[in-house]
Parts: structure tokens; sequence; C-alpha cells
């Protein structure tokens, strides 16, 4: 557990301001970020900081994140409308898994690679809740359980183990929809967005690529690299 966030810790809680950032949704817009928009939000640390750049890879600029058993994130606040964008989507590639951990443990609270959806649930800081989509090591992919450390961020498996490391991967979800089965309410809007690669609690190595981030009314896949 980290000190600076007593109840959460590798989990992206987005506390530290909750003001909303110039670049976040307004109304009738559908965010999309790529990796030179992402490269320029601000980083939370938990453990030292993962290492985010921008690089060329299969003919595309992509955001990689690099952690050497450390844990930071890239995170964006503002208000999103699920009624106008509900499907988040993205494109996600890992280098490898963290064999033999047990991510349902404080210790083994590490991903290769990982993607936040947040909202505020209060005005006290810890009143957040998150769903934390996950390519995990051990779990099997449609694998959901409580972060270690907080059962205010649920863990949602969308990969699990090698089947497809090394490969690029389309992902989109119905962000209410896995709200409401992961907590069981109703969501109308989320208050922030988070990618991270972590290592810091098993002391590991991870790095993953990152694209086409953003949120929309249609659930189409994007293509990837």
């Amino acid at each position: 557990m980290h000190p600076a966030l007593p109840l959460s810790g590798t989990i992206l809680v987005l506390a530290v301001s909750w003001q909303v950032l110039a670049s976040a949704a307004t109304s009738h817009q559908e965010p999309r970020f790529e990796a030179a928009d992402i490269i320029d939000w601000p980083t939370r640390s938990f453990e030292g900081e993962t290492e985010y750049r921008l690089v060329d890879k299969d003919g595309h600029e992509v955001l990689q994140a690099r952690a050497r058993q450390q844990a930071s994130a890239k995170y964006l606040e503002g208000e999103f409308d699920l009624d106008e964008t509900p499907y988040l989507h993205w494109c996600w590639r890992v280098d490898g898994i963290y064999p033999g951990l047990d991510e349902t443990t404080k210790a083994g609270d590490d991903y290769p690679a990982r993607v936040y959806v947040a909202r505020k649930t209060g005005l006290l800081p810890w009143q957040v809740q998150s769903v934390n989509y996950v390519w995990s090591s051990t779990q099997a992919a449609g694998s959901s359980w409580p972060n270690a450390f907080t059962s205010r961020a649920q863990l949602l498996a969308l990969q699990g183990g090698e089947a497809r490391v090394g490969e690029w991967v389309a992902e989109v979800r119905d962000v209410r929809g896995d709200f409401e089965t992961l907590f069981g309410d109703r969501v109308d809007s989320i208050d922030g967005l988070a990618l991270m690669v972590d290592g810091d609690n098993a002391g590991v190595d991870g790095t993953a690529w990152f694209t086409h981030l953003g949120l929309s009314s249609s659930d189409e896949a994007p293509t990837c690299p």
C-alpha cells in the first residue's frame, strides 16, 4: 500500500483535484485521444515513474509505457456523458505477462497493462469508484474481482495469460453496463480516464503500447496498427 494513497494501493482513484481539464469532453463531442494527446496528460506516481514516451510501432505513432518495478499512471480528469458516448474503446499490446502472481492480493496487484474509468460518488477524495480493465497475467479473460486495497475499485480481465501477447488487441466496453455489473449502480457519467503499466508490488518489469483511446456512441471496435 502506498502512503500517499492509503486506500488505493496502485489503483488510480483520480482524486488529486477533480478539476475539469480543457481537453476533456464537452456536450455532443466524442472524446478521442491518440498517443500524442495522452503523453501530455498529467502523471500520477504511486511508486517511482513508469516511463511513457511516443514511439513508432508497425508504422504508427503509439504510446509506449515501460515499468521497471515502478507504478505511475497517465490520467485525464473531466466529466464524460455516458448517454452520448457510452462505449470506451482502445488498442493495446503487451510484450509479456507476470507469471505466478496472485492478482487478488496486495502483493500481486500488478498488471502489464491497465485502462481505468472512474467516477466521483461524493465530495471527499476517497469517494471514487473505478473500473480497472486489465491485461491479466493469471486470471482468465472475463474474470472480475475487487482490488486488494479497496472494494471501490473493481478489476475486470479483458485478456488473460499469454494467448495474445505480442499482438495488437482492440477493445470496446459498455462503461455503464460494466459499472452496473460490478457495482450494481446506474451511472450516467464518469469523471476520469487513465492508463498505466505497473510492477511495483511484485517487483516485476513490463512494457505495453496504447493507441486509439476514446469514448464513442458506437460499439464499433477501433482499427489497430
